[in-house]
């Protein structure tokens, strides 16, 4: 019903000529001056220039999203160094930044507009639940390398802040109807007004239906996906001084996968095809007050439910959320900010013989507070920024993370940072509690993975060193390397076999337990371009250089940690060339390139997108988007959670049109 409601929109639309609102801007057109003097949040908690954050942060807008025809944001951080985001079957991904990638990214903390989407029942995120609508997406600031500092625990290697527009900036209406191969059904309606002079809305609701994906010998697999979503924006100016947002969002998804999944029964493993459904909501509400041009405070609360279903700990999990900050000036030369926090969460899971939580319900509580000085040395040359993150969770207790940074702009045209920062990974509810039981190695014999109420904090030491350079008007060069240090990473340690009689028929455990007694070092470099070949030609590229090594501790008797090294690419690089053509006429082409991963047995892969777009009148786009051109399929990453099976991405195309009305 609904892919012919978006057929018949289709044909509606492009019968239509709306003489309405002025489109939004095309930052394509912007000058490198004009892109590098963009206001980035997620470095100081405070606007500031992205010429002059002292981190390796990088900026995608919302029209580079467009423009490269990313239908979501995993898709959309293909295009930033430094990250490596691999699609796992047709409805999951494995998104990192520098190193330690996996189903489940232990070490990045994702934002939705300052609300925090990292879950500690598994410690990562699922990416399936947290779309947006992209047409809302301002932008999305990746900083790679500790975060901890303003942001907490679980920011050891990169933010990722996905920061959607004010509610000003979207009056009028929307609509995107798309019809494809693999993207089946694009569909997405927005409307903006005004409450009053000083106050804008907005209201959405998008649908997507993603086709499933294939096996190895090219037949169709069990993960196709289907998403609901709805929500709504308010933005009220109340006075010079203040301004207030309330906002909210709802989804109900269908995600497919094929699952093994351990029984007590012989032969001791059952392969299913499921259709796991997954809601949820959030609301969030966002207060600031100016005392003067350099002086605020901020409150911000949310609250955000999820709810999975499904074989493998179905879970309903709850999360309040409050957070208080106050920037200060002290003198000339100090900018003080500090903050403190609180978040209640609350999960209960379904058990089962073959994956557990004990207890089945929990309750946690997190509170932190921060203090960051920014100082300058000399003005507008040299800026030393220190800072320490104070918190005291459930699992450890308390926990510090300091930093301190250094930038120095020898000219207006350059920058030099560097940095020296410690993050923690505090644990997860599975690190501690989780009972896994996997498939049978033979009749009566299974492995089982257990939680350890010992289970220390990951702990990161993190040198940094950058330059930023813009030699001419069209061209400009990003580039960070980085030295990192890690201790107690997690590794599961064997234990002595036992037999269980509960559930029948009795069986044979052969257990290991998590533990922390790994560590690493990993090194690279990172390095993004960004030139304006002419005044209808702009191409943006990225490399990314990674070396990993693991070493298990004296007392380990782990055998096979070590070779996660080689589930993360050592090179990887991307580019993406965006050409105005006479007529109205926009073509872009998106080139990605990975090194193989040998534990995952994943071969090193080359892809390319490519979108042409034609507007006939300043209200309507029609535009066709080819994805994956160059295979006909090819695996990107393995599942390593709860064996779920391996699927390969398919080439497709889509296509469609946009109405501004």
């Amino acid at each position: 019903m609904i892919r012919e409601m978006l057929v018949a929109a289709l044909v509606v639309a492009m019968a239509t000529i709306a003489w309405a609102q002025e489109p939004t801007t095309d930052l394509t057109e912007l000058s490198l001056e004009e892109l590098m003097n963009i206001e980035v949040t997620s470095v100081a908690k405070k606007p500031q220039k992205l010429s002059d954050a002292p981190a390796a942060v990088y900026v995608i807008t919302g029209e580079e999203i467009r423009r490269a025809g990313a239908t979501t944001i995993p898709a959309a951080l293909r295009l930033v160094p430094g990250v490596h985001a691999a699609r796992i079957d047709a409805n999951k991904w494995a998104v990192a930044a520098r190193g330690f990638n996996g189903r489940f990214m232990q070490k990045v903390l994702v934002l939705v507009d300052g609300r925090c989407v990292y879950t500690s029942m598994h410690g990562g995120v699922y990416w399936e639940q947290q779309d947006v609508l992209l047409d809302d997406v301002d932008r999305i600031e990746v900083v790679r390398g500790p975060g901890g500092t303003l942001w907490g625990a679980n920011a050891m290697n990169a933010v990722i802040n996905i920061v959607t527009k004010h509610a000003k900036e979207t009056q009028g209406g929307l609509l995107t109807a798309a019809l494809g191969t693999e993207e089946q059904a694009l569909g997405h309606l927005r409307y903006g007004g005004q409450l009053s002079e000083h106050a804008w809305y907005r209201v959405y609701a998008k649908y997507l239906e993603r086709d499933e994906a294939v096996d190895a010998d090219g037949t169709d697999t069990a993960d196709a996906w289907t998403v609901r979503r709805t929500g709504f924006r308010i933005d009220w100016d109340v006075s010079p001084s203040d301004s207030l947002t309330f906002q909210g969002d709802y989804y109900d998804e269908d995600a497919g996968q094929r699952l093994t999944y351990a029984t007590p029964a012989s032969p001791g493993y059952a392969i299913i095809d499921e259709a796991l459904n997954l809601t949820g909501g959030d609301v969030l509400f966002h207060w600031k007050h100016r005392y003067h041009d350099t002086s605020e405070l901020a409150l911000q609360a949310y609250y955000d439910r999820t709810e999975r279903d499904g074989t493998s700990l179905p879970a309903n999990r709850h999360t309040a959320d409050i957070d208080f900050q106050y920037r200060l000036p002290l003198g000339e030369r100090h900018d003080l900010l500090w903050g403190l926090g609180y978040r209640w969460t609350a999960d209960k899971v379904e058990n089962s013989f073959n994956s557990a939580l004990n207890p089945a319900e929990r309750t946690d509580h997190l509170v932190s507070a921060f203090i960051q000085d920014e100082i300058t040395l000399t003005p507008d040359r040299l800026l030393l920024t220190l800072g320490s993150k104070f918190e005291h969770n459930d699992y450890t207790g308390f926990e510090i993370q300091p930093s301190a940074r250094l930038l120095w702009k020898p000219s207006p045209r350059r920058t030099v940072w560097t940095a020296v920062s410690r993050a923690v990974r505090t644990p997860a509810r599975v690190d501690e509690d989780i009972s896994a039981t996997l498939p049978a190695v033979m009749p009566g014999v299974f492995p089982r993975i257990l939680g350890n109420p010992d289970y220390k904090s990951q702990e990161l030491l993190a040198f940094e060193l950058g330059y930023r350079v813009e030699p001419t008007d069209r061209l400009s060069l990003d580039a960070a390397a980085f030295y990192n240090t890690y201790d107690h990473l997690r590794a599961t340690e064997p234990g002595l076999p036992f037999p269980e009689t509960s559930p029948a028929p009795a069986h044979l455990v052969v257990p290991a337990v998590m533990d922390n007694r790994m560590e690493a070092e990993t090194y690279g470099a990172e390095l993004a371009l960004d030139w304006e070949v002419s005044n209808r030609c702009r191409l943006r590229s990225g490399y990314t250089l990674l070396n990993m090594q693991l070493h298990l501790k004296e007392d380990s008797r782990n055998l096979t940690m070590e070779q996660t090294e080689g589930e993360n690419p050592e090179n990887q690089l991307f580019i993406h060339a965006s050409m105005n053509l006479p007529r109205n006429l926009e073509l872009d082409l998106v080139v990605v390139y990975a090194d193989s991963l040998p534990a995952l047995e994943v071969d090193s892969v080359i892809e390319a997108d490519a979108r042409l777009g034609w507007s006939p009148n300043e209200r309507l786009e029609i535009f066709i988007v080819g994805q994956n051109l160059i295979h006909n399929h090819h695996a990107e990453y393995a599942p390593k959670y709860m064996y779920t099976q391996a699927t390969e991405t398919q080439r497709g195309v889509y296509a469609g049109i946009t109405w501004h009305f």
